[in-house]
């Protein structure tokens, strides 16, 4: 489904709710759109809206169509009761999905949504529960200890410990600059010559690379 929308000058303001009724009209007509859980359509007409909001008040730039694979991630706003097992997540319309849990839930625990978020190193699950839990205060015990955030040192403590300033960023930076570099590189030579299968290999590669490295800059 790729087409373009211009809006005259005296339309009205686009709203959730209008385009909420636009939606339900839009499924009549794209019959795939049915596939998919509403409210995970409803949950990116609520982005929609708030790209316009920031548009008109914030002096932002006007929405743009996002590209296919841009969009990493939606939300299932509300899931079903015991929607959720060992290792098994249950989300609407697409049934029990298994994951690899990271950590133990409780069992009071309620889980309120379930965000599914692509990566360069996969599909993940981040789900956001709801249960009582008293936070411990703990007392202060031994001697106080100062600590500065500074430019030349990371960390300067009041009893003479100086850390240096780790380069994480920069360093990944810089390779993943290299890294997209050749991905262009290895792109440009095919507007002059026939396509090879070794080539597009290696842009695939390149590219992988560079979009795990950019998830650890981000």
């Amino acid at each position: 489904m790729c087409s373009e929308y211009i809006i005259p000058a005296d339309t009205p303001r686009p709203t959730y709710a209008s385009q909420c009724k636009s939606l339900t009209a839009a499924k009549q007509q794209y019959p795939e759109l049915k596939r998919v859980q509403s409210q995970v359509l409803q949950q990116t007409l609520k982005r929609l809206e708030q790209a316009f909001v920031s548009m008109w008040e914030r002096d932002f730039g006007f929405p743009r169509f996002k590209k296919v694979g841009q969009l990493r991630s939606f939300v299932f706003p509300q899931l079903g009761k015991e929607s959720l097992k060992r290792g098994l997540v249950k989300l609407p319309v697409i049934g029990w999905v298994k994951f690899r849990q990271s950590r133990d839930i409780p069992t009071d625990a309620v889980v309120k949504q379930a965000r599914i978020v692509k990566r360069s190193s996969g599909w993940y699950a981040m789900l956001t529960l709801q249960w009582d839990v008293s936070v411990p205060q703990p007392m202060p015990h031994s001697e106080a200890l100062g600590v500065d955030v500074g430019l030349m040192s990371f960390v300067a403590t009041s009893n003479g410990l100086c850390v240096k300033r780790p380069r994480f960023f920069v360093d990944l930076q810089r390779k993943l600059k290299l890294l997209r570099q050749k991905a262009v590189w290895i792109f440009l030579p095919l507007y002059c010559r026939a396509t090879t299968s070794q080539s597009q290999k290696n842009r695939v590669k390149q590219l992988a690379q560079s979009d795990s490295i950019g998830g650890e800059v981000a």
